[in-house]
Protein backbone atom coordinates (compact mmCIF):
# COMPACT_ATOMS: atom_id res chain seq x y z
CA UNK A 1 0.00 0.00 0.00
CA UNK A 2 1.56 3.58 -0.58
CA UNK A 3 1.98 6.12 1.57
CA UNK A 4 0.81 9.49 1.13
CA UNK A 5 2.08 12.85 2.56
CA UNK A 6 -0.93 14.45 4.17
CA UNK A 7 -0.40 17.23 1.53
CA UNK A 8 -0.70 15.05 -1.20
CA UNK A 9 -4.11 13.84 0.27
CA UNK A 10 -5.58 17.20 0.38
CA UNK A 11 -4.26 18.26 -2.74
CA UNK A 12 -5.26 15.33 -5.36
CA UNK A 13 -7.73 12.85 -2.83
CA UNK A 14 -7.73 9.48 -4.39
CA UNK A 15 -10.95 8.85 -3.45
CA UNK A 16 -12.51 5.47 -2.05
CA UNK A 17 -9.16 4.41 -1.87
CA UNK A 18 -7.17 2.74 0.95
CA UNK A 19 -4.43 4.94 1.76
CA UNK A 20 -1.55 4.60 4.28
CA UNK A 21 -0.27 8.31 6.66
CA UNK A 22 2.26 8.59 9.24
CA UNK A 23 2.07 11.75 11.24
CA UNK A 24 1.63 12.86 15.21
CA UNK A 25 -1.41 13.32 16.68
CA UNK A 26 -2.55 17.23 17.48
CA UNK A 27 -6.05 15.86 18.91
CA UNK A 28 -7.97 12.90 19.67
CA UNK A 29 -11.54 13.46 20.46
CA UNK A 30 -14.15 11.76 21.88
CA UNK A 31 -11.97 8.75 21.14
CA UNK A 32 -13.05 8.85 17.44
CA UNK A 33 -11.59 11.98 15.66
CA UNK A 34 -7.92 11.57 15.53
CA UNK A 35 -6.40 15.36 14.24
CA UNK A 36 -2.96 13.74 12.53
CA UNK A 37 -0.22 16.34 11.37
CA UNK A 38 3.05 15.35 9.33
CA UNK A 39 4.36 18.59 8.69
CA UNK A 40 3.95 18.73 4.96
CA UNK A 41 0.86 20.72 5.39
CA UNK A 42 -0.90 23.54 8.10
CA UNK A 43 -4.12 21.42 7.54
CA UNK A 44 -4.71 18.15 9.01
CA UNK A 45 -6.57 15.35 8.48
CA UNK A 46 -8.70 13.52 10.29
CA UNK A 47 -8.72 10.14 10.90
CA UNK A 48 -12.20 8.40 12.03
CA UNK A 49 -11.63 5.64 14.52
CA UNK A 50 -14.67 3.10 14.99
CA UNK A 51 -13.89 2.35 19.03
CA UNK A 52 -15.63 -1.15 19.05
CA UNK A 53 -12.87 -2.24 16.08
CA UNK A 54 -9.72 -1.10 17.59
CA UNK A 55 -8.09 -2.73 21.11
CA UNK A 56 -8.85 -0.45 24.20
CA UNK A 57 -4.83 -0.41 25.17
CA UNK A 58 -4.11 0.39 22.03
CA UNK A 59 -6.26 3.87 22.18
CA UNK A 60 -4.65 4.57 25.28
CA UNK A 61 -1.56 5.04 24.18
CA UNK A 62 -3.41 7.29 21.79
CA UNK A 63 -2.46 11.30 22.58
CA UNK A 64 -1.56 14.64 22.22
CA UNK A 65 2.05 14.03 20.33
CA UNK A 66 2.09 10.33 19.63
CA UNK A 67 3.63 9.10 16.55
CA UNK A 68 1.20 6.90 14.19
CA UNK A 69 0.81 5.14 11.18
CA UNK A 70 -2.75 4.33 10.09
CA UNK A 71 -4.56 3.19 7.05
CA UNK A 72 -7.49 2.88 5.79
CA UNK A 73 -9.91 4.30 2.97
CA UNK A 74 -10.16 8.19 2.19
CA UNK A 75 -13.49 9.52 1.73
CA UNK A 76 -15.80 12.62 1.69
CA UNK A 77 -15.98 14.13 5.04
CA UNK A 78 -19.42 14.97 6.17
CA UNK A 79 -18.21 16.90 9.34
CA UNK A 80 -17.04 20.65 9.21
CA UNK A 81 -13.74 21.92 8.75
CA UNK A 82 -12.28 19.43 6.39
CA UNK A 83 -13.01 18.03 3.20
CA UNK A 84 -12.10 14.82 3.38
CA UNK A 85 -11.17 11.67 6.10
CA UNK A 86 -9.66 8.26 6.53
CA UNK A 87 -11.77 5.85 7.99
CA UNK A 88 -9.43 3.91 10.14
CA UNK A 89 -9.28 0.40 9.49
CA UNK A 90 -5.27 -0.57 11.12
CA UNK A 91 -3.52 1.88 13.30
CA UNK A 92 0.14 1.48 14.39
CA UNK A 93 1.73 3.10 17.35
CA UNK A 94 5.35 4.46 16.52
CA UNK A 95 5.97 5.88 19.67
CA UNK A 96 3.84 7.20 22.89
CA UNK A 97 3.91 10.84 24.01
CA UNK A 98 2.66 11.23 27.87
CA UNK A 99 -0.10 13.62 28.03
CA UNK A 100 1.11 14.90 31.07
CA UNK A 101 4.36 15.77 30.19
CA UNK A 102 4.25 16.85 27.01
CA UNK A 103 5.16 20.37 26.68
CA UNK A 104 2.93 21.21 23.33
CA UNK A 105 -0.71 20.88 24.13
CA UNK A 106 -3.48 21.78 22.22
CA UNK A 107 -3.65 25.18 23.26
CA UNK A 108 -1.89 28.75 22.94
CA UNK A 109 1.62 29.36 24.23
CA UNK A 110 3.97 32.05 24.98
CA UNK A 111 6.81 32.72 22.14
CA UNK A 112 9.09 32.58 25.47
CA UNK A 113 7.71 29.43 26.69
CA UNK A 114 8.30 27.76 22.79
CA UNK A 115 12.00 28.79 22.90
CA UNK A 116 12.52 27.30 26.00
CA UNK A 117 11.50 24.19 24.14
CA UNK A 118 12.77 25.08 20.47
CA UNK A 119 13.48 21.25 20.02
CA UNK A 120 9.61 20.92 20.04
CA UNK A 121 8.01 24.24 18.82
CA UNK A 122 8.33 22.84 15.46
CA UNK A 123 4.48 20.40 16.14
CA UNK A 124 3.22 23.98 16.82
CA UNK A 125 1.27 25.61 13.21
CA UNK A 126 3.22 28.52 13.79
CA UNK A 127 6.82 27.47 13.81
CA UNK A 128 5.83 24.47 10.96
CA UNK A 129 4.52 27.36 9.14
CA UNK A 130 7.53 29.66 9.68
CA UNK A 131 9.92 26.87 8.96
CA UNK A 132 7.89 25.72 5.40
CA UNK A 133 8.87 29.56 4.35
CA UNK A 134 12.65 29.44 5.56
CA UNK A 135 12.73 26.77 3.12
CA UNK A 136 10.58 27.68 0.19
CA UNK A 137 13.08 30.60 0.62
CA UNK A 138 16.35 29.22 0.64
CA UNK A 139 14.79 26.93 -2.72
CA UNK A 140 13.99 30.47 -4.01
CA UNK A 141 17.79 32.14 -3.52
CA UNK A 142 19.41 29.42 -5.02
CA UNK A 143 17.10 29.27 -7.91
CA UNK A 144 17.17 32.65 -8.61
CA UNK A 145 21.05 32.77 -8.92
CA UNK A 146 21.77 29.34 -10.52
CA UNK A 147 19.49 30.85 -13.11
CA UNK A 148 20.83 33.87 -13.44
CA UNK A 149 24.75 32.70 -14.15
CA UNK A 150 26.26 32.48 -10.99
CA UNK A 151 28.16 30.21 -8.93
CA UNK A 152 27.82 28.96 -5.45
CA UNK A 153 31.32 29.67 -3.39
CA UNK A 154 31.57 28.04 -0.12
CA UNK A 155 33.47 30.79 2.13
CA UNK A 156 35.55 29.98 5.01
CA UNK A 157 34.23 29.79 8.30
CA UNK A 158 37.12 30.43 10.05
CA UNK A 159 39.20 33.37 9.23
CA UNK A 160 41.87 35.54 9.68
CA UNK A 161 40.23 39.04 8.80
CA UNK A 162 37.84 41.02 9.92
CA UNK A 163 35.55 41.82 6.96
CA UNK A 164 33.59 45.22 8.65
CA UNK A 165 36.08 45.87 10.77
CA UNK A 166 33.52 46.01 14.02
CA UNK A 167 35.85 43.16 15.47
CA UNK A 168 33.05 41.64 17.34
CA UNK A 169 33.71 38.37 16.29
CA UNK A 170 34.58 34.91 18.20
CA UNK A 171 38.13 33.84 18.91
CA UNK A 172 38.66 30.24 17.61
CA UNK A 173 41.65 28.50 19.39
CA UNK A 174 42.82 25.21 20.52
CA UNK A 175 44.98 26.92 23.51
CA UNK A 176 44.64 26.39 27.46
CA UNK A 177 42.26 29.21 28.10
CA UNK A 178 43.78 28.79 31.88
CA UNK A 179 47.13 28.78 30.90
CA UNK A 180 47.60 29.76 27.37
CA UNK A 181 51.50 30.32 25.89
CA UNK A 182 52.96 34.15 26.15
CA UNK A 183 55.21 35.74 24.17
CA UNK A 184 58.26 37.48 26.13
CA UNK A 185 55.83 40.59 26.49
CA UNK A 186 52.91 38.83 28.08
CA UNK A 187 50.90 38.58 25.08
CA UNK A 188 49.12 35.28 24.29
CA UNK A 189 51.33 33.31 21.76
CA UNK A 190 49.07 32.75 19.09
CA UNK A 191 51.58 31.18 16.90
CA UNK A 192 51.67 28.11 19.03
CA UNK A 193 48.12 28.10 18.59
CA UNK A 194 46.18 25.44 15.70
CA UNK A 195 46.46 27.67 12.76
CA UNK A 196 49.62 29.77 13.81
CA UNK A 197 47.98 33.12 14.25
CA UNK A 198 44.89 34.46 15.69
CA UNK A 199 41.74 33.07 14.35
CA UNK A 200 37.74 33.87 14.80
CA UNK A 201 34.16 32.64 13.39
CA UNK A 202 33.64 34.95 10.12
CA UNK A 203 30.93 38.03 10.32
CA UNK A 204 31.25 37.98 6.41
CA UNK A 205 32.12 35.95 3.67
CA UNK A 206 32.09 39.19 1.12
CA UNK A 207 36.23 39.25 1.30
CA UNK A 208 36.81 35.64 0.32
CA UNK A 209 33.78 36.37 -2.83
CA UNK A 210 35.23 39.08 -4.11
CA UNK A 211 38.67 36.71 -4.57
CA UNK A 212 36.79 34.48 -6.75
CA UNK A 213 34.44 36.64 -8.31
CA UNK A 214 38.05 37.94 -9.95
CA UNK A 215 37.67 34.31 -11.87
CA UNK A 216 34.23 33.39 -12.14
CA UNK A 217 32.55 36.62 -12.47
CA UNK A 218 29.38 36.05 -10.41
CA UNK A 219 29.24 34.02 -7.25
CA UNK A 220 27.05 34.13 -4.09
CA UNK A 221 27.44 33.04 -0.96
CA UNK A 222 24.90 31.58 1.53
CA UNK A 223 26.10 30.37 4.82
CA UNK A 224 26.38 30.91 8.40
CA UNK A 225 27.94 33.91 9.82
CA UNK A 226 28.54 34.94 13.04
CA UNK A 227 28.90 37.92 15.23
CA UNK A 228 29.58 38.41 19.22
CA UNK A 229 27.65 41.51 19.56
CA UNK A 230 26.15 41.33 23.03
CA UNK A 231 22.78 42.24 22.36
CA UNK A 232 19.48 40.81 23.25
CA UNK A 233 17.37 42.65 20.99
CA UNK A 234 14.74 41.16 18.83
CA UNK A 235 16.61 41.98 15.49
CA UNK A 236 19.81 39.97 16.35
CA UNK A 237 20.99 36.64 16.73
CA UNK A 238 24.88 35.53 16.82
CA UNK A 239 24.75 33.00 14.44
CA UNK A 240 22.82 34.01 11.64
CA UNK A 241 23.15 33.26 7.68
CA UNK A 242 24.18 35.39 5.03
CA UNK A 243 23.75 35.39 0.80
CA UNK A 244 26.10 37.53 -0.10
CA UNK A 245 26.30 37.93 -4.01
CA UNK A 246 30.10 39.31 -5.96
CA UNK A 247 29.97 40.17 -9.50
CA UNK A 248 33.25 41.76 -11.83
CA UNK A 249 32.55 44.26 -13.71
CA UNK A 250 28.98 45.74 -12.02
CA UNK A 251 29.03 49.22 -10.82
CA UNK A 252 26.69 50.32 -8.29
CA UNK A 253 24.02 50.82 -10.66
CA UNK A 254 24.10 47.14 -11.98
CA UNK A 255 24.18 45.76 -8.21
CA UNK A 256 21.10 48.33 -7.28
CA UNK A 257 19.49 46.34 -10.44
CA UNK A 258 20.23 43.24 -9.21
CA UNK A 259 19.20 43.46 -5.60
CA UNK A 260 15.83 45.28 -6.62
CA UNK A 261 15.37 41.98 -9.20
CA UNK A 262 16.53 39.11 -6.58
CA UNK A 263 14.00 40.84 -3.91
CA UNK A 264 11.50 40.83 -6.03
CA UNK A 265 12.13 37.43 -7.31
CA UNK A 266 12.18 35.62 -4.48
CA UNK A 267 8.99 37.25 -2.59
CA UNK A 268 7.01 36.64 -5.72
CA UNK A 269 8.02 32.79 -5.40
CA UNK A 270 6.74 33.19 -1.44
CA UNK A 271 3.17 34.43 -3.08
CA UNK A 272 2.89 31.57 -5.53
CA UNK A 273 3.68 28.37 -3.54
CA UNK A 274 3.17 29.16 0.33
CA UNK A 275 -0.17 30.62 -0.45
CA UNK A 276 -1.71 28.69 2.61
CA UNK A 277 1.25 29.20 5.73
CA UNK A 278 1.15 32.42 4.47
CA UNK A 279 -2.90 32.97 4.84
CA UNK A 280 -2.24 31.54 8.26
CA UNK A 281 1.16 33.47 9.44
CA UNK A 282 -1.22 37.00 8.16
CA UNK A 283 -4.59 35.67 10.44
CA UNK A 284 -1.50 35.16 13.20
CA UNK A 285 -0.45 38.17 12.92
CA UNK A 286 -4.09 40.12 12.86
CA UNK A 287 -5.06 38.31 16.11
CA UNK A 288 -1.77 39.86 17.38
CA UNK A 289 -1.89 43.14 16.11
CA UNK A 290 -5.32 43.37 17.92
CA UNK A 291 -3.04 43.14 21.04
CA UNK A 292 -1.15 46.71 20.63
CA UNK A 293 -2.18 50.01 20.73
CA UNK A 294 -3.50 51.23 17.88
CA UNK A 295 -0.76 53.44 17.15
CA UNK A 296 1.95 50.35 17.08
CA UNK A 297 -0.33 48.56 14.92
CA UNK A 298 0.56 47.93 11.14
CA UNK A 299 -1.15 49.31 8.19
CA UNK A 300 -0.57 46.57 6.10
CA UNK A 301 -1.31 43.31 6.23
CA UNK A 302 1.29 40.55 6.02
CA UNK A 303 0.55 39.60 2.00
CA UNK A 304 -0.57 43.05 1.42
CA UNK A 305 3.19 44.16 2.55
CA UNK A 306 4.93 41.65 0.57
CA UNK A 307 2.81 42.48 -2.23
CA UNK A 308 3.70 45.94 -1.76
CA UNK A 309 7.60 45.32 -2.68
CA UNK A 310 6.88 43.15 -5.44
CA UNK A 311 4.36 45.59 -7.07
CA UNK A 312 6.23 48.35 -6.58
CA UNK A 313 9.72 50.17 -8.61
CA UNK A 314 12.36 50.71 -5.61
CA UNK A 315 12.77 54.46 -5.25
CA UNK A 316 16.38 55.31 -5.35
CA UNK A 317 17.73 58.79 -3.74
CA UNK A 318 21.46 59.54 -2.27
CA UNK A 319 21.87 59.88 1.45
CA UNK A 320 22.10 63.25 1.23
CA UNK A 321 18.55 63.85 -0.02
CA UNK A 322 17.16 61.76 2.49
CA UNK A 323 18.59 64.07 5.13
CA UNK A 324 17.08 66.38 3.69
CA UNK A 325 13.84 64.95 3.74
CA UNK A 326 14.21 63.44 7.24
CA UNK A 327 15.69 67.13 8.60
CA UNK A 328 12.43 69.00 7.66
CA UNK A 329 10.11 66.01 7.87
CA UNK A 330 7.31 66.56 10.78
CA UNK A 331 8.91 64.09 13.46
CA UNK A 332 12.02 65.31 13.20
CA UNK A 333 10.56 69.11 13.78
CA UNK A 334 8.31 67.89 16.49
CA UNK A 335 11.06 65.97 18.28
CA UNK A 336 8.98 62.67 17.79
CA UNK A 337 11.99 61.07 16.63
CA UNK A 338 14.04 58.99 19.44
CA UNK A 339 17.26 60.25 17.46
CA UNK A 340 16.85 63.43 16.02
CA UNK A 341 18.33 64.69 12.54
CA UNK A 342 20.37 67.58 13.04
CA UNK A 343 23.19 67.30 10.56
CA UNK A 344 24.71 65.65 7.83
CA UNK A 345 26.62 62.35 8.53
CA UNK A 346 24.34 61.17 10.97
CA UNK A 347 24.39 57.22 10.87
CA UNK A 348 20.90 56.39 10.44
CA UNK A 349 18.35 54.58 12.84
CA UNK A 350 15.49 51.96 11.97
CA UNK A 351 12.86 54.79 12.56
CA UNK A 352 14.46 57.01 10.14
CA UNK A 353 14.02 54.89 7.38
CA UNK A 354 10.58 53.24 8.01
CA UNK A 355 9.46 56.94 8.09
CA UNK A 356 10.92 57.37 4.52
CA UNK A 357 9.05 53.75 3.20
CA UNK A 358 6.20 53.95 5.16
CA UNK A 359 5.59 58.16 5.62
CA UNK A 360 7.52 59.24 2.85
CA UNK A 361 8.32 57.91 -0.38
CA UNK A 362 5.49 54.83 0.41
CA UNK A 363 7.07 52.22 -1.50
CA UNK A 364 10.68 50.52 -0.59
CA UNK A 365 13.42 52.94 -1.15
CA UNK A 366 16.99 52.44 -1.92
CA UNK A 367 20.01 54.91 -0.70
CA UNK A 368 22.95 55.36 -1.67
CA UNK A 369 26.40 57.45 -1.53
CA UNK A 370 26.93 57.44 2.77
CA UNK A 371 29.77 59.32 4.37
CA UNK A 372 32.44 57.30 4.30
CA UNK A 373 32.96 57.54 7.68
CA UNK A 374 30.21 55.42 9.20
CA UNK A 375 30.80 52.67 6.30
CA UNK A 376 33.12 50.03 5.85
CA UNK A 377 37.01 49.96 4.70
CA UNK A 378 36.23 48.38 1.09
CA UNK A 379 33.66 50.71 -0.45
CA UNK A 380 34.42 52.48 -3.27
CA UNK A 381 35.45 56.18 -2.76
CA UNK A 382 33.41 58.70 -4.72
CA UNK A 383 34.75 61.91 -6.24
CA UNK A 384 33.52 64.36 -3.22
CA UNK A 385 36.20 62.57 -0.75
CA UNK A 386 33.64 62.25 1.48
CA UNK A 387 30.70 59.57 0.32
CA UNK A 388 31.46 56.07 -1.18
CA UNK A 389 29.50 54.08 -3.51
CA UNK A 390 27.47 52.33 -0.72
CA UNK A 391 23.42 51.32 -0.80
CA UNK A 392 20.89 49.77 1.45
CA UNK A 393 17.91 49.04 0.76
CA UNK A 394 14.75 49.72 3.36
CA UNK A 395 11.74 47.87 3.93
CA UNK A 396 8.09 48.71 5.58
CA UNK A 397 7.99 47.13 9.26
CA UNK A 398 11.79 46.44 9.64
CA UNK A 399 14.13 49.68 7.56
CA UNK A 400 17.44 48.29 6.25
CA UNK A 401 16.73 44.77 4.32
CA UNK A 402 20.18 44.70 2.19
CA UNK A 403 23.12 46.08 2.58
CA UNK A 404 25.67 46.46 -0.28
CA UNK A 405 28.46 48.72 -2.50
CA UNK A 406 30.49 48.95 -5.12
CA UNK A 407 33.96 48.05 -3.70
CA UNK A 408 37.27 49.93 -4.01
CA UNK A 409 39.31 48.24 -7.07
CA UNK A 410 42.03 51.15 -6.66
CA UNK A 411 45.07 49.96 -4.60
CA UNK A 412 46.38 53.60 -3.79
CA UNK A 413 43.31 54.29 -2.52
CA UNK A 414 42.65 51.12 -0.95
CA UNK A 415 45.85 51.38 0.61
CA UNK A 416 45.09 55.05 2.14
CA UNK A 417 41.77 53.73 3.59
CA UNK A 418 43.43 50.90 5.32
CA UNK A 419 45.91 52.56 6.80
CA UNK A 420 43.82 55.55 7.92
CA UNK A 421 41.94 53.15 9.69
CA UNK A 422 44.68 51.17 11.12
CA UNK A 423 44.48 47.91 9.62
CA UNK A 424 47.43 45.94 9.17
CA UNK A 425 47.35 45.43 5.50
CA UNK A 426 49.88 42.44 6.21
CA UNK A 427 46.40 40.27 7.63
CA UNK A 428 44.83 41.39 4.01
CA UNK A 429 47.91 41.09 1.60
CA UNK A 430 45.56 38.65 -0.74
CA UNK A 431 42.70 41.34 -0.93
CA UNK A 432 45.16 43.65 -1.88
CA UNK A 433 46.39 41.35 -4.47
CA UNK A 434 43.25 41.36 -6.35
CA UNK A 435 43.91 45.24 -6.54
CA UNK A 436 47.36 44.38 -8.37
CA UNK A 437 46.52 41.60 -10.63
CA UNK A 438 43.68 42.49 -13.17
CA UNK A 439 41.57 44.23 -11.06
CA UNK A 440 38.48 45.63 -11.98
CA UNK A 441 34.73 47.34 -10.75
CA UNK A 442 32.89 44.88 -9.04
CA UNK A 443 30.27 45.33 -6.78
CA UNK A 444 28.32 43.14 -4.06
CA UNK A 445 25.88 42.92 -1.35
CA UNK A 446 24.42 41.14 1.41
CA UNK A 447 21.03 39.52 2.50
CA UNK A 448 20.87 38.51 6.26
CA UNK A 449 18.33 35.62 5.73
CA UNK A 450 16.43 35.47 9.04
CA UNK A 451 15.90 39.34 8.36
CA UNK A 452 13.85 38.28 5.31
CA UNK A 453 12.52 35.07 6.86
CA UNK A 454 11.61 37.82 9.42
CA UNK A 455 9.82 40.10 7.01
CA UNK A 456 8.20 37.28 5.09
CA UNK A 457 6.38 35.78 8.04
CA UNK A 458 5.58 38.82 10.17
CA UNK A 459 7.46 37.25 13.00
CA UNK A 460 8.01 39.72 15.88
CA UNK A 461 11.37 38.47 17.14
CA UNK A 462 14.50 36.87 15.00
CA UNK A 463 14.86 33.89 17.28
CA UNK A 464 11.21 32.79 15.99
CA UNK A 465 12.53 32.59 12.58
CA UNK A 466 15.93 30.23 12.74
CA UNK A 467 15.28 26.20 14.32
CA UNK A 468 17.78 26.87 17.23
CA UNK A 469 18.81 30.74 18.07
CA UNK A 470 21.90 31.86 19.45
CA UNK A 471 22.43 34.70 21.22
CA UNK A 472 23.84 36.03 24.59
CA UNK A 473 23.66 33.89 27.20
CA UNK A 474 22.23 31.60 25.30
CA UNK A 475 23.20 28.30 23.46
CA UNK A 476 20.51 25.90 24.43
CA UNK A 477 20.31 22.83 22.21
Amino acid sequence: MKSYSINELLQAPPLNQKVEVNGWVKTFRSNRFIALNDGSTIQNIQCVVDFEQFDEELLKKIATGAALKISGVLVESLGKGQSVEIQAEEISVHGISDPDSYPIQPKKHSMEFLREHAHLRIRTNTFAAVMRVRSALSFAIHAYFQKNGFYYFHAPIITGSDAEGAGEMFRVSTLDPKNPPLTDNGDVNYKEDFFGKETNLTVSGQLEAEAYAMGLGKVYTFGPTFRAENSNTSRHLAEFWMIEPEMAFYDLKDNMDLAEDFIKNIISYLLENCEEDLAFLEKRLLDEEKTKPMAERSEMKLREKLKFVVDNEFIRITYTEAIEILRNSKPNKKKKFKFLINEWGADLQSEHERYLVEKHFKCPVILFDYPAKIKAFYMRLNEDGKTVRAMDILFPGIGEIVGGSQREERLDVLNEKIAALGIDEKELWWYLDLRKFGTAIHSGFGLGFERMVQFATGMGNIRDVIPFPRTPQNAEF
